[in-house]
């Protein structure tokens, strides 16, 4: 069974992902295209593996290489949320070609990167890895929170330019906040568990709340009002696509934070930004980790604003983390290329809808605004 990888694991985790692999006895194709040390990639696994160098985010370019030759592959895997839409999976499954396409693997927890109704019509099956990176979302939202309220990365730039500085405002500790948190699921109960311990309140809105101890928010909108924290953990998918609007925006308590590490498409973000720069807005700062355009798209209105603080996508990008990924992921492949789907976690069309219920309720009215202070968070009613 012939695979695909399209963005293997970094560094010293490409060999345990290659080796993995390998010994499910697949034959494995690696795109260097991402590969830090292509000379040591080639030198270590020539005659192993077969070698690729195609940008996985330009479709044509991909389906030229799915299909060169007429050979094909029965599996793709991916890290980064390569997009593989319609005419990708049309072009990877014609019958024409020696291999079909079988499985798409995500060494990760999201899929909206697949278009699945497209992958269901094809028969490609989509396997991901939830909850392997949850330690780490949850470990890398506290950090966002932390950098905001203690204001590192003005201090940081201040004392790199020999300026000595105090801070306008005295900035609050955790165990002072509410921490709100959307979405209940293995991100985003880490996360409860974390803020716990560092003696944050905590509450949560989730349309399908698992057992906890967790407090749950009668609407998004109470949740919003009432937190002066909000962390998003809720996939993208067309309930949650736009969740967090201007009217949401505006209902969040005065001196409040933002921090997005789930998917750039959950909120609005020329809403968001606009918010940001707006003086009298209750929205303080946000943290963003996801955009809606990302890789070589990556641009966003946010760029420039100073209570931003925005990071290139690498919330689960811990060692513990990415091995986690990229060994559940490979044995995940495997077992469907073989026959075996118990136990593999496969995303479709229906499961998706099943698995959503997150979706954002209508939020009416938009409360009156109250001016910000100097320092995230410094008034809160």
């Amino acid at each position: 069974m012939r695979v695909l990888l399209l963005d293997a694991a970094p560094g010293q985790l490409l060999d345990r992902e290659l080796e993995r692999l390998l010994g499910h006895g697949l034959a494995v194709t690696l795109n260097l295209r991402r590969v830090a040390d292509r000379s040591g990639a080639l030198a270590a696994w020539a005659g192993r593996v077969d070698f690729t160098d195609v940008d996985a985010f330009d479709e044509s370019a991909l389906i030229a290489e799915t299909v060169r030759n007429g050979i094909g592959y029965h599996a793709v895997k991916s890290r980064g949320s390569v997009p593989l839409r319609a005419a990708f999976l049309t072009a990877a499954t014609d019958p024409e070609l020696a291999h079909q396409l079988r499985v798409v693997g995500r060494a990760g927890a999201g899929t909206d990167h697949v278009e699945l109704a497209s992958a269901a019509r094809h028969g490609v099956a989509i396997t991901h890895t939830p909850g392997s990176n949850a330690n780490a979302v949850a470990e890398f939202a506290l950090a966002q929170l932390l950098a905001l309220t203690r204001n590192l990365a003005a201090h940081n730039e201040a004392a790199h330019r020999g300026r000595w500085t105090a801070p306008t405002a005295p900035a609050v500790e955790l165990s002072e906040l509410r921490l709100g948190i959307i979405g209940l699921g293995r991100i985003g109960l880490a996360l409860a568990e974390r803020a716990t311990a560092l003696g944050m309140a905590v509450q949560s809105f989730s349309r399908r709340p698992a057992e906890s101890s967790v407090p749950q928010a009668v609407s998004l909108t109470a949740l919003l009002a009432t937190s002066d924290v909000v962390s998003l953990h809720v996939p993208l998918n067309p309930q949650t696509r736009g969740m967090i609007g201007r009217s949401e925006l505006a209902a969040m308590r005065s001196g409040s934070i933002l921090l997005n590490t789930a998917r750039g498409g959950i909120v609005d973000e020329q809403a968001l930004a606009d918010a940001l720069g707006d003086a009298e807005h209750p929205l303080a700062a946000a943290a963003v980790d996801t955009f809606e355009h990302e890789h070589a798209t990556f641009a966003s209105p946010l760029f420039g604003l100073p209570n931003a603080l925005l990071t290139p996508h690498l919330a689960g990008m811990t060692k513990a983390a990415m091995v986690t990924a990229a060994i559940r992921c490979a044995d995940h492949i495997a077992a469907l290329l073989a026959g075996r789907p118990d136990g593999v976690p496969v995303v479709t069309v229906e499961t998706e809808l099943i698995a959503q219920g997150h979706e954002a309720e209508s939020v009416r009215g938009r409360p009156g605004r109250t001016g910000k202070e100097s320092g995230f968070l410094a008034r809160r009613p």
